[in-house]
């Protein structure tokens, strides 16, 4: 198993460059994870871990990744690895926004920083329909979810909070705004999709020149 640096002790009121040095040590412990193996359980079992101690501080996420949008949810891109293996996602959800059923085709990792986050997962049928697998599941501000292609990874989720918005951190398998994914009906029926992101520019994670 990977050895995991710790991730810098930075007080709510640091200013902004050192406080994003959260983020800049989670992704290059998770660079690291995924260099040293390939086993999908080990890297959700230890990257759940790694996400818990991120989304345990809210002082490191830049503003500009954390504006809601009055119309939809908006994705937003922290980091992706320069090979690809795993990005890291901003989501921003204002009260009432939420996702159509989806699947990821890659495994992922969900933590929510701030607020509170609706996730609804789902199974198909002998038919091909779907149906919920169980009842909604509340994820509040700290916690973490897995999800794998291999043990099911068709759900919803949604902003929980009805008075504000909420932020939620994903963490994906691949460069998941490039990933050809699928949205899916109740029935079944799958429409092809691939999401993008909302954001133009990434959190410069690299400049140490306000590093104490």
């Amino acid at each position: 198993m990977a050895t995991l640096a710790p991730l810098p002790d930075v007080a709510a009121a640091t200013p902004p460059r050192a406080g994003v040095a959260r983020l800049r040590g989670f992704v290059t412990n998770l660079a690291e994870l995924v260099s040293a193996t390939r086993n999908e359980a080990e890297i959700l079992e230890t990257g759940a871990k790694l996400l818990a101690r991120l989304i345990a501080q809210d002082d490191w996420l830049p503003p500009a990744f954390a504006i809601p949008h009055p119309d939809r949810y908006q994705q937003y891109l922290l980091h992706c690895d320069s090979r690809e293996r795993f990005s890291v996602v901003s989501f921003v959800w204002a009260p009432g926004q939420g996702t159509p059923i989806h699947d990821h085709r890659v495994w992922g990792l969900v933590g929510v920083l701030r607020g509170a986050e609706t996730s609804e997962r789902f199974v198909r049928q002998g038919d091909g329909s779907l149906k919920p697998d169980g009842p909604a599941q509340l994820l509040r501000a700290g916690e973490v979810e897995a999800l794998s292609p291999r043990t099911g990874d068709i759900h919803r989720v949604g902003n929980a909070r009805s008075d504000g918005p909420s932020i939620s951190i994903h963490v994906y398998g691949g460069n998941i705004g490039a990933v050809e994914r699928a949205t899916y009906a109740l029935d079944g029926t799958a429409k092809r999709f691939v999401s993008g992101y909302a954001s133009t520019v990434l959190p410069n994670l690299w400049d140490r020149s306000q590093t104490p």
